[in-house]
């Protein structure tokens, strides 16, 4: 293939744009669901979400990025078929992310938080079936990735529903919700920190090459927590201090808490978005430079650290462009929502997102987010929801993965043409 100045072949920098553009539309779309509760309920101005998200998400693809990557790449075709003919390959993700790229552009401009994983997995079956055939497609993984789509969301709004009862229970409906709070929040201080201990652990830290088995992993978070529950009491002392007795700390004062809980739980879900979701965009790439060097397809081929970089940076790109309009709807349309609501979502979020990544199956995160927040709304009562908005989000997700085979059908025949 011909090669640049710089000496690295033409389609590779092709590539790398098209996977930077891809997960700039992530950033875009997907990570504004992260910080979306966030910013509806309060707890953060946009800019302050924007910062936030940033370093969690760039983060969580450059150190523990390489864990679901290869399930994209290599777990929904074939390779074996894709030997006699690689170029196929190569034309296909170049289209892949082109049109998945392109369909979260447009979702996002009319502020639809529409699924990435939808997006790259429909797109790769689509070039997949018509350049290699129905039989290239591995369709017991489609299978497998179709049913979390329907699970992550129902265990992320069932885990929501559970949590904002039992914040109800335990602090909100109390006689005094503050004193409650103060007795009961280190407690809280300590799950979301164990739990957030259990998110960087359990994924291993892969590239900074660190793993933890499960009791050095679980003993890690206990002493990780034990520090939560300290900053917990001294974030409850504060907010008694600074309150006056009355009804403002009776119940403002309980949503000042909460909002620092938010806060916590957002970065988790940021992070734990940032190590899963960059592989929508890397995976193609990483298939592309071993077409690229000849490497055997079926094997494994590797992540290297610029994917990561590449996908990392254009994740927060998107974030700083374009991420407003994605958060306005889930932050404040689909249900109203306040720092102890927010909270209970982003825990419920944060706890399915990470057991997924930790399986190695790339879920959509828009999907676990929306199903969190309606779980909290349905708390409620029906009536707390917009059905309307509700109903134009389920249509956007239905119609994800065959626009984006369509797509991506038109796009790996424009690549073939233009480089073959």
């Amino acid at each position: 293939m011909d090669a640049s100045p710089l000496g690295i072949p033409m389609v590779l920098w092709i590539a790398g744009g098209l996977a930077m553009y891809m997960a700039w539309a992530i950033g875009a779309n997907d990570v504004a669901n992260a910080m979306g509760t966030s910013v509806g309920s309060g707890a953060l101005t946009i800019r302050r979400a924007v910062i936030v998200a940033a370093v969690l998400e760039f983060s969580g693809a450059l150190f523990v990025g390489g864990h679901v990557t290869d399930t994209v790449r290599k777990g929904m075709l074939d390779m074996q078929l894709v030997q006699a003919d690689p170029q196929l390959l190569l034309y296909g993700m170049l289209g892949a992310l082109a049109a998945a790229a392109t369909l979260l552009a447009v979702a996002t401009a009319y502020g639809l938080p529409v699924s990435t994983t939808h997006s790259i997995v429909g797109a790769i079956v689509g070039f997949g079936s018509v350049a290699l055939g129905a039989e290239a497609v591995n369709w017991s993984k489609v299978a497998q990735i179709v049913a979390s789509w329907v699970t992550s969301p129902l265990i992320g709004g069932v885990l929501a529903f559970l949590t904002f009862n039992l914040v109800r229970q335990l602090i909100l409906d109390r006689e005094d919700p503050f004193e409650s709070a103060r007795r009961t929040g280190p407690f809280f201080f300590f799950f979301v920190t164990f739990v957030i201990g259990l998110v960087t652990l359990f994924k291993g830290l892969k590239n900074l090459k660190l793993n933890f088995d499960l009791p050095e992993a679980l003993a890690l978070s206990f002493a990780i927590g034990i520090v939560g529950a300290v900053l917990g009491w001294w974030v409850i002392h504060r907010v008694k201090r600074a309150t006056p007795a009355g009804k403002d700390r009776r119940f403002g004062g309980v949503e000042r808490i909460f909002v620092v809980l938010q806060i916590m739980t957002a970065c988790a879900v940021a992070f734990a978005h940032g190590s899963n979701d960059v592989a929508n965009s890397i995976g193609p790439l990483a298939a592309v430079a071993a077409v690229v060097r000849d490497a055997d397809l079926s094997q494994k081929a590797p992540v290297e650290i610029w994917m990561l970089v590449i996908g990392g940076i254009g994740i927060v790109f998107g974030l700083a462009t374009w991420g407003y309009r994605v958060m306005e709807t889930v932050g404040r349309k689909i249900t109203e929502l306040t720092p102890s609501r927010g909270f209970s979502a982003e825990m419920a979020a944060a706890l399915t997102i990470v057991l997924a990544s930790r399986l190695g199956i790339p879920v959509s995160t828009t999907h676990i987010l929306v199903g969190s927040v309606l779980g909290v709304g349905l708390a409620r009562g029906i009536g707390a929801l917009d059905l309307r908005v509700v109903g134009r989000i389920l249509v956007s997700w239905v119609a994800t993965l065959p626009i984006a085979a369509a797509l991506s059908i038109f796009f790996f025949y424009f690549f073939k043409g233009l480089l073959s």
